[in-house]
Order: structure tokens, then sequence, then C-alpha cells
């Protein structure tokens, strides 16, 4: 058996398309249709459904898949062990970020890079369920989540950055008078914009109208922030976010009424990764800058 085999099993997981596979490998269709093949015989079991109208993975492959993503997580990461031991400022990292926690992320990466100029950085926007899923198949090494949607147990290590804080935003004379203050009854008066009650953070703000007993007025939903920020800043919609998630750029967002809300759960954010016997020294050193981040002053208002 090959780490090749196993690189081009990945691939093929990955685009779900022989054709597509080969040509992110560097290899003819041929070529990696015949390794995976050969992948079948070493092993004694069918990997691949081969069927002109469904593509797919057998039960057995589905295993032999996910021992492949750790088998080549590990030897990458051995490869970066041994590069970091002559060269400590450079490495590949990828990080998985939850779409709130947008302004948290220039903060991480210009923690990093001043301890590790020349750092590449693979960062994804997920949603914390596929941020733990990702770890755990070994596509990424670091994600930034809701710590209260990690499970319990051992599988994971957790570091706390800082606690969320929600706040009604909205354009200049949308909202009236000047208290920095409102309440849920105020927020439900005005035509809102949300993200998705599939996201966390929706979740957060829908069960503060439940606990007031209020029906919010909401006029639009959308998982991305940028389709909320064109509302909010049109002038059209007022929204809910926290502070991590509000536009930070343009003259428009400059001008955005502020209102911290109260009462409001405030739920902690912070790094995850797996518990791993053996780590890398650039994951190594990567968790204990980050470990040493504090936010809290940065993202409160």
């Amino acid at each position: 058996m090959f780490l090749r085999q196993l690189s081009y099993l990945i691939a093929l997981e990955q685009f779900r398309h022989f054709s597509r596979a080969a040509e992110h490998c560097g290899v003819s269709q041929p070529a990696l249709s015949m390794a995976i093949r050969q992948l079948e015989h070493e092993l004694g079991v069918p990997i691949v459904q081969r069927n002109r109208r469904v593509f797919g993975f057998t039960q057995e492959g589905e295993r032999v898949l996910a021992w492949a993503r750790q088998t080549v997580a590990a030897l990458d990461g051995l490869r970066q062990e041994a590069h970091f031991a002559h060269d400590v400022a450079g490495g590949t990292l990828a990080i998985g970020a939850m779409p709130p926690a947008v302004q948290v992320i220039p903060h991480l990466m210009e923690s990093l890079r001043a301890a590790i100029p020349a750092l590449h950085v693979k960062l994804t926007l997920s949603a914390s369920a596929d941020i733990l899923q990702d770890l755990m198949e070994h596509r990424i090494q670091m994600g930034l989540m809701y710590l209260d949607q990690v499970p319990p147990g051992d599988a994971f290590i957790i570091h706390e950055l800082y606690t969320e804080q929600h706040v009604l935003a909205a354009a200049p004379g949308m909202i009236a008078g000047n208290r920095r203050t409102c309440g849920w009854d105020d927020v439900a008066r005005l035509p809102l914009c949300l993200l998705t009650p599939s996201m966390r953070t929706r979740q957060i703000v829908d069960g503060c109208f439940k606990k007031a007993g209020i029906s919010p007025n909401v006029l639009f939903e959308t998982n991305s922030l940028e389709l909320l920020y064109g509302e909010l800043l049109s002038g059209r919609l007022a929204t809910v976010l926290p502070v991590t998630a509000l536009p930070s750029q343009g003259e428009h967002a400059a001008n955005l009424q502020i209102r911290r809300i109260a009462p409001c759960p405030s739920p902690a954010v912070g790094l995850v990764r797996l518990h791993q016997t053996v780590t890398t020294a650039l994951m190594a050193k990567a968790w204990d800058i980050a470990s040493h981040l504090v936010l809290s002053d940065v993202l409160h208002l």
C-alpha cells in the first residue's frame, strides 16, 4: 500500500469525480482509477461504488477513507515537524472559523504571523458542527467557535478567547432616543434582518425573544453576512448581531447606531483542537500563541 493511493482516495472523496480528482492530483484518470483498484485488491474490500448514475463509497470504503485521512494528516504533521526543525518561521495551518467571529480572525492572524512570519494559513468559514467534524477528520488543525457546542469528554482541548455580546444595529434615524441600552421589546418594534435559524447566533437571539414573550418583526433572513450587511447599511432594516460580526468598513458602517441589549446571554467563544498524544512543533507553537490572546476588552462595547 502506498501513501499515493491514500491521497488519491481523499481527492476522490473531495471531488466525487474520477477525472477532476485525477487533475487535482496531477495524474491521468486511468492512472488514478488503477491505483484505487490496486488498493481495493490489496485490502480485499470494495471501496468505490462504480455506477454511471450514482457515485459513492461502500461501507468498507468509508472506513478506509477515515483511516486514509488520519494517515495522510499524520504524514503531513511529520513533514512539517522535520521542516520546522530547520525553519521555525514557516509551515501550514488549517483553521475553521464560524462566520460571526470575522473580526476575531485579524487579531489571531496578527499574533500568529508575528511569531511565525512565513506561516501559510488556510482559513475556512463554517458552522460550529462542521468545524468539529473537520477537526475529527483532520481537515483542519484549529477551530474558532462557540465553546458550548464542543461535546464533553477528552476528545478536544479548548481555550476561551472572549464572551460574546449581542447588540442592536441600525442605520441612522431608525432608533429613537440616545439610550446606550435597549430591551427586546424595543428590538421587536423594528423591521429586522437576521441570520437564519440554523445558525447558533440566531438561536441565541430567538431564545431571548421567546423568554421575553415577544414576536420579532423579521422581514429578511440569510446565512450570508454580506447579504445581511446590504440590508442593514441600506437603511431598510435593523439587525441583531454579535459585536464580532458587525460590519467594520465603509462610511455607512461607521455611522451605524449601536445599542446594547439587556438582558442577553454571553456565550463563550474560543479555540478548539483535537486532543492528541503527539502534536507537531508548529501546532504546539501556534496553540501557545493563540492561548495568550486576550480579546474581551477589544470585542465588547
